[in-house]
């Protein structure tokens, strides 16, 4: 067996061939996955489940499946959708067996903190806005989070990954493993869901 490339030589290799060497055994390839994905895969399980400890064991056990199935990835598909593919199952299995499909919106135990929000509201301040400005925005995203956290959770896995992650219709029903037609659809529906609960915000 050759000798294992160098951490600099794995950070510069594409994944397909960093899950190669990760197939073979080679456990510093598999840190490698792991380092480029931790992040992206904290962020779509945290925004699904709208806790951040939970959020932390589900994206831990995402990648214990990776790691005991990663014999059974195919190079056909890209390694992300695989991926997100399976933390996207994961976050959903949890939400149907704790029943957390939706949250309360006055700030029930399952509503997530203002620095949970604050974490990862969508970026949709200007940068030159008035302090008065700021605060609108700021309010507006955090109520974007709260309406995007009660859509159901198929719903919730496909506008998390085309306006989150800002994956194309086709990736997305790769990953979720869905007809493209339903993809578009639960996007277009939750669109609707979105607009109906954030219609009070622009009186």
């Amino acid at each position: 067996m050759p000798p294992p490339p160098s951490r600099l030589e794995l950070e510069n290799l594409p994944d397909a061939d960093v899950v190669r060497l990760a197939q073979d055994g080679r456990e510093a390839a598999f840190r490698e996955l792991v380092r480029r994905y931790e992040r992206p895969v904290f962020s779509l399980v945290h925004r699904m489940v709208r806790d951040r400890e939970v959020a932390e064991d589900l994206a831990q056990d995402t990648f214990i499946k990776v790691l005991n199935h990663i014999d059974r990835y195919s190079p056909e598909f890209k390694f992300s959708s695989w991926l997100f593919k399976i933390a996207n199952n994961v976050a959903i299995d949890y939400l149907r067996r704790k029943k957390l499909d939706t949250v309360s919106m006055d700030g029930s135990p399952h509503a997530s903190s203002a620095a949970e929000i604050e974490a990862t509201t969508f970026e949709i301040a200007a940068q030159q806005e008035t302090a008065l400005e700021e605060m609108e925005s700021r309010e507006l995203g955090t109520a974007i989070e709260r309406a995007i956290a009660r859509l159901r959770p198929e719903y919730r896995s496909c506008i998390m990954l085309r306006h989150v992650e800002g994956r194309s219709y086709e990736e997305i029903a790769a990953t979720l493993d869905l007809p493209l037609g339903t993809v578009k659809t639960y996007i277009h529906r939750a669109r609707h869901e979105l607009r109906r609960a954030l219609e009070h915000l622009r009186s």
